[in-house]
């Protein structure tokens, strides 16, 4: 395996090398190509020899030789590990060809690899001269492995050795991603009684995983069975398909709100992402005794009271690593969902929050028949989807929580209205009526005008008019 390996490597490098001064702008497309798949097989070559290593060193490195095993010998847990640290691979390259390398080097004749399972299964021989001859990756050859699985009571190793022969005339025409697809797809033909087993396992390996990273900011990593990608996917769709230039998903009355999302400053990753966190918020605050026993998200929020009250400072949101700043912490507390705990000089806590700086559930439902949903101009979000904001502080500046001095707000213009300096006011009208208005921030030059938000409900809208004719 290892000369004709290598035979392979030497005469591609050669032929590589023959053609290293070329300049690529001169070449026609043709030639282009040629010099592609020429430094292509150097690479697949190169990743094979260094799946072969990569399978000695595992061989030198088996469970039963302990400590006296080669990656134990030189501090690490495992092969994996060392390959990884000593070729500065990322984790999965480096299992990936630890396990290809057991293929390779492993022969049929062996009963098991060190990790106690086979390494090679019986039909995984037809693989090994495609690999050596630069015509198939280490990565497709895992591809491969994990599309086709072993051998079982219903497929034969020779049904598996005939699903590689039609692979290997497809390999010129499929990338990685498509031949797993492919090899699944053999699979599932030549195995329908195990299509349940396999559904069964796929969901049984979904997961949500939170990655809390250095700099502050959290991932997660969702891992989906296809029947849940399927929803999660078609409701990621119609929420970004609009700003992606796809399809809108949405019906031909709905054009202005398609305008509306086309229009937005956030990118399609953040509306996206704001896009679910909506809709987790509203589905917390529903019935949830059966999920997550106690209905909408509370945190908590750690501020000086000095510093909330001179307007100036960060605050923090306990369990996170990074401090927010202060319009930030005003916000979470005027959403309401929050506890604010408010620090002394001294360190001392001085309030853990009140009752009566939250909006009742009877004051919330007034809210939502007043204002229909977010009160922002060309926002379509229902009542369910906002928060209420106080446009007085509460904690600061004594801002009272009652209904006309509440307003519904969208997340996103809550934070515009929190972060960006803006003000929200309730003036009385020229007919004696409540008004509300957003105020720009102040930016030096020529102050800009105000705007109205306006009540989205038509119930309000038909109450006001008679007032307002009369």
């Amino acid at each position: 395996m290892a000369s004709s390996l290598l035979g392979s490597l030497d005469a591609a490098l050669h032929a590589l090398l023959e053609s290293a001064d070329e300049t690529p702008e001169r070449l026609d497309d043709g030639a282009l190509l040629e010099a592609l798949d020429r430094a292509a097989t150097v690479r697949r070559l190169v990743d094979a020899r260094s799946a072969v290593l990569a399978g000695e060193v595992a061989r030198r490195s088996a469970p039963q030789l302990a400590h006296s095993g080669l990656a134990q010998r030189r501090g690490h847990r495992t092969p994996e590990e060392l390959v990884r640290v000593t070729t500065g691979s990322s984790r999965h390259d480096a299992r990936i060809a630890v396990r290809a390398g057991s293929m390779l080097t492993t022969t049929a004749a062996d009963d098991a690899s060190d990790s106690g399972e086979p390494a090679l299964p019986l039909w995984a021989s037809a693989l090994i001269d495609p690999v050596k001859q630069g015509r198939l990756s280490t990565a497709a050859l895992e591809s491969i492995r994990t599309g086709l699985g072993d051998e079982s009571e219903t497929v034969s190793a020779e049904a598996l050795r005939a699903a590689v022969t039609l692979l290997l005339a497809e390999i010129d025409t499929l990338d990685v991603d498509r031949l797993h697809r492919r090899a699944r797809q053999l699979r599932d033909e030549l195995d329908t009684a195990g299509v349940a087993e396999r559904e069964a396992a796929r969901r049984d390996a979904r997961s949500l995983r939170i990655h809390r990273g250095a700099d502050g900011m959290t991932r997660a990593t969702w891992l989906l069975d296809p029947e849940s990608a399927a929803f999660v996917t078609e409701l990621y769709d119609r929420a970004t398909s609009p700003r992606r230039g796809g399809p809108t998903f949405l019906a031909p009355d709905d054009a202005a709100l398609v305008d509306r999302m086309r229009a937005d400053d956030r990118n399609p990753e953040q509306y996206a992402s704001d896009v679910f966190l909506d809709l987790l918020r509203v589905g917390a605050g529903t019935d949830s005794s059966q999920l997550l026993s106690s209905g909408a998200p509370s945190v908590r929020v750690v501020v000086t009271a000095r510093d909330l009250r001179e307007g100036s400072g960060a605050g923090e949101i306990e369990g996170q690593t990074e401090v927010v700043s202060l319009p930030t912490v005003q916000r979470l507390l005027c959403a309401g969902s929050q506890t604010p705990i408010l620090l002394s000089p001294t360190g001392q806590p001085l309030d853990v929050g009140r009752s009566q700086r939250l909006f009742t559930s009877r004051q919330r439902i007034a809210l939502a028949a007043r204002d229909g949903g977010c009160r922002w101009s060309g926002c379509e979000r229902p009542p369910s989807w906002c928060e209420a904001h106080h446009i007085e502080p509460w904690l600061t500046e004594g801002g009272r929580t009652d209904v006309a001095d509440g307003i519904l707000l969208c997340r996103h213009h809550h934070l515009l209205v929190h972060n960006n300096g803006w003000r929200i006011e309730r003036r009385r009208g020229p007919d004696g009526l409540d008004e509300y208005r957003a105020v720009p921030p102040h930016t030096g030059t020529e102050p800009s005008a105000s705007i109205e938000l306006p009540t989205r409900s038509l119930v309000t809208r038909r109450a006001l008019e008679p007032s307002r004719v009369a």
